[in-house]
């Protein structure tokens, strides 16, 4: 199997890695030998552990997984040419990596938490001759769509790549207010499970505008409740969410 090396052993490095655990070998590259045992705990097979200082990129198929704020400290413990780097740093630009660190091409990737149960939407753009690589290694942890420019893959990493953030206040939220009208917690949080897992099937194939008529009849409970999020500006501060998180991308 192919191997793949990490740079970097924080929270997304471990989803991703959890999901090509099973089609490729994974080889992971950090500043601690004890976080990198953890993190080879957690992804449930063996891994291949280096440290960081004077780490050898010849050749390697790198997944960088660092803040992009240590991009120059990083670069500068690295030794030899990345065969290719695929970056998962929101906001850091394609030029930023070529110029940093040393590397035959760049493929900007954007995946998200659910990396970990192979259901990211992972958006990806960069150098056009490792497209179809990108969307075979990224592939194996959901969906992937290839973007045409850098721009469109930072509003992308505001919708898909920040977006479970945003919908986990939403289910939390909505449970919240389930129990605050009676509902135990237990069975509000099972309730609201059920209903993200069933919702994410049907937006799968019907627009969404669609899914909301079909559930909103004249003078019901739905349109009561709907009611009260466009008073409360939902839609519009979900809009805002997208354009704020856009902005601070390209501020990265």
């Amino acid at each position: 199997m192919r191997t793949i090396t990490f740079i970097g052993n924080g929270n997304m490095a471990l989803s991703i890695a959890k999901g090509l655990r099973d089609n490729y070998n994974i080889e992971v590259v950090g500043r601690d030998a004890k976080k990198l045992q953890d993190f080879e705990i957690e992804v449930g097979v063996s891994v291949e552990k280096r440290l960081l200082e004077g780490f050898n990129m010849e050749d390697k198929t790198v997944l960088l997984c660092v803040k992009p704020a240590n991009v120059d400290e990083i670069s500068k413990k690295l030794k030899g040419k990345a065969r290719v780097i695929y970056s998962v740093l929101a906001g850091t630009s394609i030029e930023k990596l070529k110029s940093s660190l040393n590397s035959g091409a760049v493929v900007r990737t954007m995946p998200n938490l659910a990396a970990s149960v192979r259901k990211s939407m992972t958006t990806l753009t960069g150098d056009i001759e490792f497209k179809e690589e990108a969307e075979e290694i990224l592939g194996s942890i959901g969906k992937t769509l290839w973007l045409s420019s850098q721009k469109e893959l930072d509003i992308a990493t505001a919708l898909a790549g920040s977006g479970p953030a945003y919908l986990a206040l939403i289910s939390e939220a909505l449970a919240d207010g389930a129990v605050k009208q009676g509902l135990k917690r237990e069975d509000a949080m099972v309730v609201m499970r059920g209903l993200f897992g069933g919702f994410g099937e049907l937006i799968q194939d019907i627009h969404p505008a669609l899914l909301k008529d079909g559930v909103m009849s004249p003078g019901g409970t739905t349109a009561a409740g709907y009611g009260a999020l466009e008073d409360g500006n939902v839609r519009s501060a979900c809009m805002d969410a997208i354009a704020k998180a856009y902005k601070r991308a390209k501020e990265l």
